[in-house]
Order: structure tokens, then sequence, then C-alpha cells
């Protein structure tokens, strides 16, 4: 049996990869619109309608009104945007986050994509929320940095054609539209602090929580922690130790991601690092993934 998928959006990066992913599959019949009309409601509407699945690559307004466009239907729908990730009605398309949610991914009719800061995120905070070695309350700083395909066509237009620093850091009015997303998945009722950082790098991802260790917080105690946690879980490990560097493009075309603690028992320091694909297991790969369990097919098809 071939299942109908509609991406719409599927002009830009994130949108591409999910194409490529998919386009050599039998299962998969991908439907198209003409170019011309991608931004025709009555096309989209048709497009919508013979989907089994569509999966909006698309801004925040624009994923909004796709779903109104497609509300009356009985087409699933994955949505990429920040638009529907803290939304109740919505399933959280993070399948590792907790027993549940895969199966609540599997039976749902909408379900929101992860973002990629907030993947890396909340794959190292809710473990240790949830096993009491965070404090929902606690006072947290989140630094990250990410290749610049995460900033959409105009910043990779300013990489492109050498205008671009070599690096920065953004969002530092606190603001930044991941933020609600990582509190609420991760289980935070407190505000952490967010360093979000672009570099000279296409694609690859890396995102750091530096913690104070205590007699109950110790290296060897969260890397079990994490470790229980994702037991099992095909894309996510977890280690001890990465050695002296973390480079963010290890992942790269991939949809792993990999948790390291690393620190000095003797100084009370430690750095718990997550390294992923922001357009893998960050954007593409966890469309793919989460397209997978809804469908009821092997999870790591076109990963």
């Amino acid at each position: 049996m071939a299942y109908s998928v509609f991406i719409d959006g599927e002009a830009g990066t994130t949108g591409l990869q999910i194409r490529e992913r998919l386009e050599t599959r039998d299962d998969i019949r991908l439907i198209t619109i003409d170019p011309d009309r991608r931004k025709d409601a009555g096309a989209r509407r048709e497009a919508f309608e013979q989907a089994d699945v569509a999966i909006l690559c698309l801004p925040d307004d624009a994923a909004r009104q796709a779903v109104e466009l497609a509300k009356d239907l009985d087409t699933r729908v994955i949505d990429a945007s920040t638009a529907h990730r803290v939304d109740k009605g919505w399933a959280y398309g993070f399948p590792e986050l907790n027993a549940a949610a895969r199966d609540r991914i599997a039976g749902a009719r909408l379900v929101s994509n992860p973002g990629c800061y907030s993947t890396g995120a909340i794959a190292i905070l809710a473990p240790l929320v949830a096993a009491g070695l965070i404090a929902p309350d606690e006072a947290l700083s989140i630094n990250a940095v990410s290749g610049y395909t995460g900033g959409g066509k105009a910043l990779i237009a300013e990489y492109d054609d050498g205008t671009a620093p070599a690096h920065f850091v953004y969002g530092l009015n606190q603001r930044h539209k991941h933020i609600p997303e990582i509190m609420v998945h991760a289980g935070l009722s407190r505000q952490p602090i967010f360093a979000p950082a672009v570099g000279n790098f296409a694609q690859g991802m890396a995102v750091q929580v530096p913690l104070f260790l205590n007699d109950r917080r110790t290296l060897d105690g969260l890397t079990q922690a994490l470790a229980d946690h994702y037991a099992g879980q095909r894309f996510i490990e977890v280690a001890r130790d990465a050695g002296s560097r973390i480079v963010p493009t290890d992942l790269n075309n991939a949809n792993r991601l990999r948790i390291t603690v690393q620190g000095d028992a003797q100084n009370g320091c430690a750095t718990v690092v997550a390294v992923l694909d922001n357009l893998g297991k960050g954007a593409s790969g966890a469309a793919v993934q989460n397209l997978n369990i809804m469908l009821g097919v092997d999870e790591g098809i076109s990963l």
C-alpha cells in the first residue's frame, strides 16, 4: 500500500530534505502542485484532500492558515513550524520524550515537529527533571551553536555570498521562540537563560547545559539517568565523556543525537552537551521519523 504525502512548502531547506528522503520510497506517493500555484489556496486544498499526511514546512502564520485550510479533512498533519509546539491539542513529535510519546504520535491526527535547539535542550533536561536531578524552578542556562541553515533563506544567502560573520550570538532579549517549547516539554517552571549562536558551517548543532554538582547530582548519576531514559532508543545515545572537543557537525546527515556528560567532580562543575544535525534530528529527520510512526511502518525507514 502506498501512502499519499503532501509537503506544503517543499521549496524550503527542510522541505527539500524531507522530499529527498521520501522520493525513492515505494510506499510513499508524493503529491505535488505546480510551483506557480504553490500559494494558491485552491490548489493546496486539493493537495490536502488527496493526502493521507501533509507535512507543513512553512512560517508560523502560513502553517496556521494551512491547518485552517485542511481542518474539515481527515488528512493527518505534521507541522514543522513553531506554531503548535505548545498546543495541547497537538502531539509533540519527540518520540523519545517519555514512555507515552510514541503512542500519542502514532494515534494523532495533528503532530508538531520539535525545533532544532529545543530537541537538544529537551533531550538533556526532560530526563533529568523527571529523575529529580534538576528542579523545575532551578536557575539554568542553555548555550547553543547551530549551522547557518537554521536561519532560513536570508541567512543562507548571507553566508553563500560571504557577507555574514564567522560566528554571532543572537536572541539575547530572552524571547527566542523556542523558549516556551523548551519549558513546557522539559517540565521547567522557571525560564532558563538561552544564548543561541550561529557558526560558519551549513548544518550541525551543539546544545550545552552547564550544571553545578552536589552530593545528589554527580557526573555518574547524570550519565546514568540519561542512559536509563534512552535505553533501547535507536536514534539517541549517551556517553560519559566525548574527549576534549565537541564538534557540532559530527552527526550531520543523520537522524541521531548524542548526549555527553563532562566535567570535574573535584571542582563541582559539569556540562551536558547534545550534538545533532539541525536539519536531521532537528528538522527533516524528525519529521520523517514521525511520519513513519504515524503510518505504522519501520521508524527508521529513510533515516
